[in-house]
């Protein structure tokens, strides 16, 4: 069985991390207020702030993953289904609070497939209880059950943001004793996906997931070194034109309305991800603006791949990219 996907949760701060560094939420501020509230048993946040996202699927998919991270959120969604049983955001919540306690062992996979199962059954439309079913075979399935989810999702919502980083993530673990393959098929889906979407959507940036995805892949089996500048894995022509072209992406499409440069709820993961890549490239000005743009929202991956301690990979190479400038 491949290994499981890097922890996703909310980190619980460690000595060195400021307050923040690699919280799922990323900037979404009504999202955080929602968590906290639902952390202390009042659902009504919750329910006002998915009721909000209505059809927004990428929106709606990252805001049900976070708050169905938090250790209490099944017991609470149980109450907000008990006394609204109408409502079908009630189970959804609940069946991906479920998946998350799958996948930590600590409830049967079955009965969170049955979970995601009876919230689809609610919301035929809807691509979020996939999403759910996606990541708990993602972590103990079968690819070919990873490969059928995937489809499920992506016939609700093509351009589905974190499914397609599932799908790169577990594709990126086949064949590890290929090595540095540019023919590798992971390479072949992230074009895949960067060439269908449409113009301005963060798929561009898959194909720089994709390189990150297998780095992970090729240090844990020893194949490249840990340290992700000295490794040599950014140093081809197929690495420079796919970061080139991805970095050229965020500089069209980034919203210049919007000073942080994202609008996508999962936008600070692609500018994580590819000032990752364009440190590790040895292109210190372009990293320069990218780490400007991630500003306080830190995520643990890509900077723990490598076996790195996430945050101190990130400062360093912040520091080094800043002092380029």
């Amino acid at each position: 069985m491949p290994p499981p996907p890097p922890p996703l949760g909310r980190s619980r701060r460690k000595p060195g991390h400021p307050a923040g560094f690699g919280d799922p939420a990323l900037d979404d501020r009504d999202l955080v207020a929602a968590r906290t509230a639902l952390a202390q048993g009042r659902w009504t946040e919750a329910r006002a702030l998915l009721a909000a996202t209505g059809d927004d699927w990428d929106r709606r998919g990252h805001r049900i993953m976070v708050l169905a991270r938090e250790s209490t959120t099944s017991a609470w969604a149980g109450d907000w289904q008990l006394v609204e049983p109408e409502s079908t955001d009630a189970p959804v919540l609940l069946a991906l609070a479920t998946v998350h306690r799958a996948v930590a062992g600590k409830v049967r996979a079955d009965r969170a497939r049955d979970a995601c199962l009876d919230a689809a059954a609610l919301v035929p439309d809807d691509p979020t209880p996939w999403l759910g079913l996606l990541y708990l075979e993602r972590a103990v399935g079968r690819e070919e059950d990873v490969v059928r989810l995937f489809d499920e999702v992506r016939h609700r919502h093509p351009v589905h943001h974190h499914a397609h980083h599932l799908m790169v993530a577990r594709l990126a673990e086949r064949r590890p004793e290929a090595g540095q393959d540019p023919l590798h098929e992971v390479y072949d889906f992230a074009a895949w996906a960067a060439e269908q979407a449409p113009p301005g959507s963060p798929l561009a940036v898959v194909p720089v997931v994709a390189h990150a995805e297998r780095f992970r892949v090729l240090a844990a089996a020893g194949t490249v070194p840990g340290d992700p500048k000295r490794s040599g894995h950014w140093a081809g022509r197929r690495a420079r034109l796919v970061m080139k072209a991805a970095f050229d992406w965020w500089l069209e499409w980034g919203d210049p309305h919007d000073r942080a440069g994202v609008v996508h709820p999962r936008g600070r993961i692609d500018l994580n991800f590819l000032a990752h890549a364009k440190y590790c490239e040895g292109r210190p000005v372009e990293a320069a603006a990218l780490f400007h743009r991630i500003g306080p929202h830190v995520t643990e991956a890509p900077w723990s791949y490598g076996d790195q301690e996430p945050y101190a990979a990130f400062r360093a190479a912040r520091d080094a990219a800043l002092g380029a400038v």
